[in-house]
Parts: structure tokens; sequence; C-alpha cells
């Protein structure tokens, strides 16, 4: 929603990361303008405070009712024409500067140790996280437990097509798969033998999950 010069952002009601996301996307697609966001919890306020901090933004804090508003403005106020397009050069440069090819191994369906509702729920939002990043992994490779996330009754198969349609390769270990009968199961990307996901793994920086 656009208020004159004033980008809004309402992002109530919004689990994490999507405040984040959806205030990043605000941005980019409007560089040099001012961009208030609506939360409703301490965590997505302190997130987006920290993201506007991240980008150099300056960001004001007002709360009423339960409600945060984070006005977001870029370093020196409202910018000029020029300085909108010197900052969105610099956010593509410094996009491509750290850009790098990489590969994510999945070796669970719950991110971390600890209740596992909880850590399927992280997991999720890990998996919606890097269908919304500008550097996407080259790869997303799923082992062990983790060829859950592939297959019938996955939550994440919807994100995870989104990513192969973008060019995201998702392979899951065959023998994972045979292990827990899930072959037959598989929604999304191939499958995949140890020697390709070594291959993989021993060319690209891999974040092992």
């Amino acid at each position: 929603m656009q208020n004159g010069n004033n980008i809004i952002v309402d992002a109530r009601g919004k689990a994490c990361p999507t405040p984040v996301i959806m205030t990043k996307k605000a941005v980019e697609s409007a560089p040099g303008k001012t961009v208030t966001v609506v939360v409703d919890n301490e965590v997505a306020k302190e997130n987006v405070s920290k993201f506007a901090s991240s980008i150099s933004y300056d960001v004001a804090v007002e709360s009423s009712e339960g409600l945060y508003y984070l006005t977001l403005m870029p370093p020196g106020g409202a910018a000029q024409p020029e300085t909108m397009e010197n900052q969105s050069n610099v956010m593509k440069s410094e996009s491509t500067l750290e850009s790098q090819t990489y590969v994510v191994v999945v070796t669970t369906d719950a991110f971390g140790q600890g209740d596992s509702a909880l850590g399927k729920l992280l997991m999720k939002n890990y998996i919606y996280a890097l269908k919304e990043l500008d550097n996407k992994p080259s790869s997303i490779i799923f082992l062990n437990r983790g060829v859950f996330l592939t297959t019938e009754g996955s939550e994440v198969i919807n994100d995870l097509k989104e990513l192969e349609k973008v060019g995201v390769e998702i392979i899951s270990c065959g023998t994972c798969l045979d292990y827990y009968n899930l072959k037959e199961k598989l929604q999304v990307g191939s499958v995949g033998n140890m020697y390709t996901i070594a291959e993989k793994m021993s060319k690209n920086r891999a974040v092992v999950l």
C-alpha cells in the first residue's frame, strides 16, 4: 500500500520471517522512499528494526493499542531521484558481491534440537525463507529424515516446487527414500545417489542442517 511518498506494509499476524521479507520487498521496490511497517509482536518489531539497520536506514518506532509502527527512512531523509538511483545501484552491487554458489543439505525434518513441533515449524519457515532469498542455493539435498520434506504429506512441497521452478535443484537421497519406504511418495525433485551428492558438496560451499 502506498500513501503519497510513504510505503505502508501491513505485517500484522505474520509469522517470522514474513515481516522482514515484506519489508525488504517494499524497500527494494521503492528505493529512497519512507516505509512504514505495522506489526503486532515484539519479535517482529526487533527483526524489522535489525533489518533496517543492516541496510543503513533510520528507524523510528511507535506503539499503540498492541501494535508497533516502524518508520524506515533512507539515510539523509527523503532521497532525490539521483540519490535513489545510486542507492538502488549500491544494493544491486552488494547483492552481486555477496552472491556465491552454495548447496543446502537437509538431514532432518525438524530444525534444531528440542521440541519436535517447534523444530518442524522452524524448518517450514526456513524453506520459505530460502524461497525469498535473492541468492538462492544451486541445490537442496535431502538426506535421512530430510526426505520426509520432499514426499507426500510434507507442508513445504509447494515452496520446494517454487524453488525448483526458478532453477534450484531438489535432490532426495535414494537410499533414504528406500529405507523409509517413501520412493513412491516423492512429490518434488529427483532421486539422487551418494556419489552425485558427494560431488555437489565437494564442489560448492555446503550449508548442512
